[in-house]
């Protein structure tokens, strides 16, 4: 048996057992602080993140999540937006009560940025799938949905000058805006058996083609799939709104 004098004493290659006497706990603060996940340069939301979106004073760099005394290239600004739109948009924001409002501070922070700066001044800084800035004539393919080259009712074909085969991945897109009152082109949209080809405005037009580059980037992305076909069809009630809302003030 072994003698009470030597049970006393740890073993070797043993740890010491822990004190009897309680430890104290970290506090709530910094346990939430450790939880917290890092927000990156381009964005991507944190806890503080919707906040920042909301407020009043943020700039519009501030709002893409990025450095308000930061130099951003064309493309950091693209992926800050893509990574804003995905996280915030209506569907699939945690905080559906303020979804709507977010994404149009971002649609607008990211217009701001990109070059649309005069006519969002001119506009008072309205999201365009909200408020259409003008009739919806500039083409759109979907081209998650277009069949390519091997369409039986060929866009490029019946509007060569407007439609072409993109060379990396075989899908038809718009070379050329603009014509949305070109009869060859009305029966290319009406024609499409996947109803892929959309009427939009210009500043529609924008944003849907970066949502589309960023869905096309392998791996495909699901998501951004979504958030695309959300706005398609957002745009399209809205345009069609609004166009209806013009005739009636033409025949009144």
């Amino acid at each position: 048996m072994m003698s009470a004098a030597a049970s006393s004493l740890p073993s070797r290659g043993r740890a010491a057992p822990f004190s009897t006497r309680a430890l104290p706990l970290p506090s709530p603060r910094r346990g939430a602080a450790l939880r917290r996940p890092r927000v990156s340069a381009l964005g991507g939301g944190g806890e503080g993140e919707a906040g920042r979106i909301l407020d009043p004073c943020a700039t519009p760099l501030q709002i893409l999540g990025l450095d308000a005394t930061g130099c951003y290239s064309a493309a950091q600004l693209k992926a800050a937006f893509r990574a804003r739109v995905k996280e915030f948009h209506p569907d699939v924001c945690k905080d559906p009560e303020n979804a709507d409002l977010m994404i149009r501070r971002v649609i607008e922070a990211y217009q701001m940025l990109s070059g649309n700066q005069e006519m969002m001044v001119e506009r008072n800084n309205v999201d365009p799938f909200d408020e259409p800035e003008c009739e919806a004539r500039d083409i759109f393919v979907n081209e998650l949905l277009c069949i390519g080259t091997g369409c039986p009712y060929s866009c490029v074909k019946r509007a060569p000058h407007v439609f072409s085969f993109s060379d990396d991945i075989g899908t038809a897109r718009a070379i050329s805006q603009g014509n949305g009152e070109d009869d060859l082109v009305q029966l290319a949209v009406g024609q499409c058996p996947r109803k892929c080809i959309h009427y939009v405005t210009p500043c529609q037009r924008t944003i849907l083609e970066d949502v589309l580059s960023s869905a096309l980037m392998a791996p495909y992305d699901l998501a951004e799939a979504a958030v695309l076909d959300s706005l398609l069809t957002k745009a399209k009630f809205e345009n069609n709104r609004s166009k209806a809302d013009a005739n009636t003030v033409l025949s009144t």
